[in-house]
């Protein structure tokens, strides 16, 4: 897997950057019907867990339950659903969703479930806000 990493568009068009971690970009995605973050390496190629080595794969989980353990301090749930799936976008991401009884998508997946809903820009600011701080 060769080239320089670059973030696949349509996730930079439905994101917003919370951090980097050691390996992958930390993005919130906009749609304020759902907590929801996104874990992306940061390795050129790369589509499924299994391309990376045996210790950026114990990265990637480390950061994941990083990610997780912020999202539940900010965001109290019913749920926590983990997926990595690429059926749209390819490039290797791992979504951590805080779910709640009764959400939009409940109990259904969110995937494909009605049009996103921007954050207001106050309330966007200040989850990441929080988000930054309970990974701190």
């Amino acid at each position: 897997m060769s080239g320089h990493f670059a973030l696949d568009g349509r996730l930079a068009a439905d994101t917003r950057h919370v951090a980097s971690l050691p390996l992958c970009e930390l993005l919130l995605m906009n749609d304020a019907r759902f907590a929801w973050l996104v874990l992306v390496p940061r390795k050129a190629g790369m589509v499924e867990i299994a391309d990376l080595t045996d210790a950026e794969q114990r990265t990637l989980w480390s950061e994941v339950n990083q990610a997780a353990a912020a999202l539940r301090a900010c965001a109290p749930c019913d749920k926590l659903n983990l997926g990595a799936l690429g059926n749209i976008v390819r490039q290797l991401h791992v979504h951590v969703v805080a779910r709640r009884e009764g959400d939009a998508a409940w109990p259904g997946p969110v995937w494909g479930s009605g049009a996103a809903q921007a954050y207001a820009p106050e309330a966007l600011a200040q989850l990441i806000a929080n988000l930054r701080n309970a990974l701190a």
